[in-house]
C-alpha cells in the first residue's frame, strides 16, 4: 500500500470532503480493486469487520436512496432496514448509485456526495478502533474510527445487520 498516487475527480472530492470536516486521513491506494470487504481486508491486513461498507439502498414507495454504511464482516437485513426506514427497500443498481452518491459501485465514500443522502450507521461497527471506508475509487481507502464515520456521514446509529 502507499498514499494514492491515483488522480481522479472521485478521490479529489473525497480528500476535499474530508478536509471540509477537518480529518486530515491519508488516502491509499490499494494494489488492486477492492470492490468487497474480503478483498479490501487482504490488502489492509485486517480484519472484514472494519471495512465500513458503503451500501446504496433505493426506498420501494419513495424511490428515495439510502446509504447504509455496514461492517464488511456482517449482512443488511433488508426487511430490519425496510422497518427503520418505513417502507420496503431494495439493493440500487450501478446506474442508481453513481447517480445519486458520484460513485461507482466499489468506490463509494461516505461522504463527497453531490446532495445530502439519508444515511444509516451499523452500530456493529463501534466495536472496531479503526475502520476503513472506500475513498471514491476501488483502489483507494482512508482509515478513521466510528464517532468519525457519525460525524461525516450524519448517519443515524441503526442494528440492521443480521
Amino acid at each position: 500500500m502507499s498514499c494514492v498516487v491515483l488522480t481522479s475527480a472521485s478521490v479529489e472530492r473525497v480528500r476535499d470532503a474530508l478536509a471540509r470536516f477537518g480529518i486530515a486521513a491519508s488516502i491509499v491506494e490499494l494494489p488492486g480493486a477492492a470492490r468487497t470487504a474480503a478483498a479490501a481486508a487482504a490488502f489492509l491486513g485486517c480484519d472484514a469487520a472494519q471495512i465500513a461498507n458503503s451500501l446504496v439502498f433505493r426506498g420501494a414507495a419513495s424511490g428515495a436512496p439510502l446509504l447504509v454504511m455496514s461492517s464488511g464482516a456482517r449482512r443488511v437485513d433488508t426487511g430490519r432496514l425496510a422497518a427503520i426506514v418505513g417502507e420496503p427497500v431494495g439493493k440500487a443498481d450501478a446506474a442508481f448509485v453513481r447517480a445519486h452518491t458520484g460513485f461507482a459501485i466499489g468506490g463509494v465514500a461516505p461522504l463527497g456526495h453531490p446532495a445530502p443522502l439519508r444515511t444509516f450507521v451499523e452500530r456493529s461497527l463501534a466495536a472496531q478502533r479503526d475502520l476503513w471506508a472506500a475513498a471514491g475509487h476501488p483502489h483507494t481507502v482512508f482509515r478513521l474510527d466510528y464517532a468519525a464515520l457519525l460525524r461525516i456521514t450524519g448517519g443515524f446509529e441503526v442494528d440492521a445487520a443480521a
